[in-house]
């Protein structure tokens, strides 16, 4: 009996005493680590998504194409995550306003803060706008941070002007000032 291993096969050749050859090719086993490892596919679609998507919002559309990770289930947000990190994907859609400190998502949303402060309100305006549908907003759970939908056209609507704070001078200010 002879092996000869190629880099996806194992050829088995046997001699039997009769003088007969009987020639076979099986595959090689993958190795636990490749067994294991995510599809370049699956790598390359969360590449694709992950500026415009959250993780919840990835690992649900994974899982509705029939994709797979590598150790098989279903996609989490926290396997999406794992992947984004191993693969050095950015993270341009979190779901927390904490990892976003532009305040602005990469699917466009600001968070409830960055909202306030473009239109010169505060942030309880802002949900009071959201809950009564002045505002589109999403949130990942009924009680996560909102990410609020702002086009131009809203911000020039709600914009509310700045209000200034005029520090009051006494009299004593207002004797410098006119002796200058």
């Amino acid at each position: 009996m002879t092996l000869v291993k190629r880099e996806q096969v194992i050829e088995v050749r046997i001699r039997w005493q009769t003088e007969a050859l009987t020639d076979l090719t099986v595959p090689r086993p993958k190795l636990v680590a490749d067994a294991r490892r995510t599809d370049s596919q699956v790598v390359a679609r969360v590449r694709e998504l992950a500026p415009t998507h959250t993780a919840t919002q990835i690992a649900l559309l994974l899982n509705a194409e029939g994709l797979r990770p590598g150790l098989g289930g279903d996609f989490t947000a926290s396997k999406v995550d794992w992947i984004r990190a191993a693969y050095g994907i950015p993270l341009d859609c979190p779901e927390g306003p904490g990892f976003c400190p532009s305040g602005q998502r990469g699917d466009g949303r600001y968070s409830a803060l960055a909202a306030a402060e473009l239109l010169n309100v505060n942030v309880s305006t802002i949900a009071d706008w959201c809950n009564s549908g002045r505002l589109e907003s999403v949130r990942a759970g009924t009680h996560g941070p909102r990410w609020i939908t702002l086009t131009p056209e809203i911000i020039a609507e709600l914009r509310k002007p700045v209000q200034r704070h005029w520090k009051r001078r006494g009299a004593r200010q207002r004797m410098q000032n006119m002796l200058q």
